[in-house]
C-alpha cells in the first residue's frame, strides 16, 4: 500500500484489498456532531478524529507499522448535549451496534485488528460494550484509544484542572487545525457551576451557560501542535508493545 495514500475512501476495491492484506490494522476515528460553546463549530470532536487520525497514518511508518484508514464516524453518543440547537445523537444501543458492524464487515474482508481512536467523551461506554462484541462475535483484535489520555499530564501542566469540553484544551486544538472556524470575538470564559458531588446531571446546560467549561482565552495553539506530535508518537508506542505482547 503507499504510504501517501492510506484512507479507505480513495481507494478501488482492488486497492482496498490489497491494503488490508498488508496493514497491521483498520483505524477508525470516532467523534461527535454536538455543541461546543459559542466560538466553536458543532464539528470539534470529528475534525479532532479526523486529523488526530491523519498525524497516526503519517507517522506510522517510523513506529514500522501501516494502517487502512476509514472514514470517520462523525456521530456519537451526545445526548446530554440535546439542549443546545444543532446537536445530533445516537443512542448508545445504536452506537453499539453501527461499530458493530462496521467491525463485522471489516472482518469479512480479512481484517483482523482494529484500532478506534475516540475524541468524544461520550462515546466511551458504548465503545467498551462494542469492543466486548467485536472481540467475541468476530474475533477482531480491538483498541479503544481515547485520544485525550495520552496527553493528559501535558494539558494538565499547561492549562491547570478545569480545560473540559469546548475550553483550553479543544479550543487550542482547533485553532491549530482549523482556525478559520473558530469566532474569535466570542471566546470568553465559560459560566460554570461545580459538578454535584452526589448526583448525576441530566443534560449539560446544567453545568455551563455558554456550552463550555474552563476558559477557552487560555488557548495556546502553537503548545497544542507540540502536544499532537508527542501524543501520536506515545499512542504509537503503546500500540505497538501491545501488539508484540499478544494482545
Amino acid at each position: 500500500m503507499p504510504e501517501t495514500d492510506a484512507d479507505l475512501m480513495t481507494m478501488s476495491w482492488e486497492d482496498a484489498e490489497d491494503a488490508f492484506a498488508d496493514a497491521d490494522a483498520a483505524l477508525l476515528g470516532t467523534g461527535s456532531v454536538e455543541q461546543h460553546s459559542i466560538h466553536l463549530p458543532l464539528s470539534v470532536d470529528t475534525l479532532r478524529a479526523e486529523h488526530l487520525t491523519e498525524k497516526l497514518v503519517d507517522a506510522a511508518g517510523d513506529h514500522g507499522m501501516q494502517f487502512v484508514r476509514l472514514p470517520t464516524l462523525p456521530y456519537g453518543e451526545s445526548e446530554h448535549h440535546m439542549n443546545f440547537g444543532g446537536t445530533v445523537t445516537l443512542s448508545p444501543d445504536t452506537y453499539q451496534d453501527v461499530v458493530v458492524d462496521i467491525a463485522g464487515s471489516l472482518s469479512r474482508h480479512g481484517v483482523d485488528r482494529l484500532v478506534i481512536v475516540n475524541c468524544h467523551g461520550g462515546n466511551l461506554d458504548p465503545l467498551s460494550l462494542a469492543a466486548d462484541r467485536i472481540v467475541r462475535d468476530h474475533g477482531v483484535a480491538t483498541h479503544i484509544i481515547n485520544w485525550t489520555d495520552f496527553a493528559r499530564d501535558r494539558l494538565e501542566d499547561e492549562f491547570g484542572d478545569d480545560w473540559g469540553h469546548a475550553g483550553d484544551h479543544e479550543t487550542s486544538v482547533i485553532e491549530h487545525f482549523r482556525p478559520d472556524l473558530v469566532k474569535q470575538e466570542k471566546k470568553e470564559p465559560q459560566t460554570t457551576k461545580e459538578y454535584p458531588e452526589t448526583r448525576s446531571y441530566a443534560y449539560f446546560d446544567e453545568l455551563t451557560e455558554q456550552g463550555g467549561l474552563g476558559d477557552p482565552t487560555n488557548s495556546d495553539p502553537e503548545f497544542m501542535g507540540d502536544v499532537v506530535e508527542e501524543a501520536t508518537d506515545d499512542i504509537l508506542e503503546a500500540l505497538t508493545e501491545d501488539i508484540e505482547a499478544g494482545w
